[in-house]
């Protein structure tokens, strides 16, 4: 953190469920040691422990929003998102939760994560988020179909978390059994194995000589290509070390075309 934020960067995303609570309490504590106050994204629907409960009810947001509150030690969260969509909730419920904590001021803004584009129009209906949060990558581009456009449409921003798809975009692995200890692979595969085929590591190859004709990593290509999306208006990245904070700033230095940026997706 304090090497992001001697870079420039001035916004942290988190959850009120990632380490149980622990991230937040991690950001809380440098906040107060630091005395600097970045801009927060957090996030609630997902239980926070085993056999802990979930969702998007009035009493369990306002509830989950009070403990972030406290573990991040600010009076005010710049955006609120709903980390998933709940089909047991009624979104009229949610929607008028997300206002009226922004209207006693405990928020600043709302939105939602890993909605799809029926769930969005649907959320539309009773309000309207500030940004959509959804995974996008070169890798992952569903979103393609409908939802980034959906955005634009309506003026949501759109921010793509997950810009290297588990490490397969930074050319962490060579197959889909390369699962060095620690990895994304190896701990949390889940979310990347319809990725792991003969296909995606062709491709993944081909991505990597456009990187080295460039002089630069397969990551920072990544985020490249993400920010010559229109669409895209923020990337969340997730660096475990400060160096791979400078593998994702040199992506601002790389400007690619609309042709250029074309020509990558192609590759896939």
């Amino acid at each position: 953190m304090d090497a992001a934020w001697a870079l420039g960067m001035r916004t942290f995303d988190t959850a009120d469920a990632y380490g149980g609570g622990r991230s937040e309490e991690w950001i809380g504590k440098w906040i107060a040691g630091r005395g600097s106050r970045p801009v927060i994204v957090t996030k609630t629907f997902n239980p926070m422990a085993a056999g802990a409960d979930r969702g998007l009810s009035r009493e369990r947001m306002t509830r989950q929003l009070e403990s972030s509150l406290d573990r991040l030690g600010v009076d005010m969260i710049d955006v609120y998102l709903a980390h998933e969509f709940d089909a047991e909730t009624p979104l009229e419920q949610t929607v008028a939760t997300f206002e009226g904590l922004r209207d006693i001021g405990l928020i600043r803004a709302w939105g939602v994560s890993n909605f799809d584009a029926a769930e969005l129009r649907a959320l539309y209906e009773h309000g309207r988020p500030a940004v959509v949060q959804n995974a996008y990558n070169l890798l992952e581009r569903a979103d393609e179909r409908e939802v980034i456009d959906l955005c634009a449409q309506l003026e949501i921003a759109y921010m793509a978390f997950g810009p290297l798809a588990g490490g397969l975009l930074a050319g962490r692995y060579r197959s889909g059994d390369d699962r060095p200890a620690g990895s994304r692979l190896a701990l949390r595969p889940g979310p990347y194995e319809h990725l792991l085929t003969e296909d995606t590591f062709a491709a993944l190859a081909r991505f990597d000589v456009a990187a080295q004709e460039r002089g630069i990593t397969s990551a920072t290509l990544a985020l490249a290509w993400l920010l010559a999306q229109p669409a895209v208006t923020s990337v969340v990245i997730g660096p475990r070390r400060q160096e791979h904070i400078g593998v994702a700033l040199r992506a601002l230095d790389v400007p690619l075309s609309r042709a250029d940026a074309e020509a990558l997706a192609e590759l896939f």
